[in-house]
């Protein structure tokens, strides 16, 4: 997968996406939102609130269209990520949905499922 790789031309089914996710995250150990000044993007997804997060700039970018227009894309760190936004998504009650396709598809996992996937991608890179 390149930075490059369109939306559409991505893989349909979201486990291999959230697999291309984590793994391109623990090689690069960034993970990218779409921000604006009043903070993240948000997506209902299964019922739930969902932040979307994508491997890529490029790929979070293709995402500032439309109604997300004037989104930012914006790197957080995979530590400043388990140490603050994993507490503040549980705290806020929210989820996070995994490299989301054109259609908002995408594997909802919870603030600590989402944590422990990550530890577990990055100790296998150890």
């Amino acid at each position: 997968m390149t930075a490059t790789t369109p939306l559409a031309s991505l893989p349909k089914d979201p486990t291999e996406r959230m697999n291309q996710f984590f793994n391109t995250v623990a090689n690069d150990l960034k993970i990218w939102l779409l921000v604006d000044e009043h903070g993240s993007v948000l997506l209902t997804a299964d019922d739930e609130d969902c932040v979307p997060v994508w491997p890529t700039q490029a790929h979070a970018e293709q995402w500032a269209t439309e109604e997300w227009e004037g989104f930012k894309p914006e790197a957080i760190s995979v530590a400043k990520w388990k140490s603050r936004w994993t507490p503040g998504l549980e705290e806020d009650e929210l989820s996070v949905i995994v490299f989301p396709d054109q259609q908002g598809e995408g594997i909802v996992l919870y603030p600590d499922e989402f944590d422990s996937e990550l530890r577990k991608r990055e100790s296998k890179r150890r």
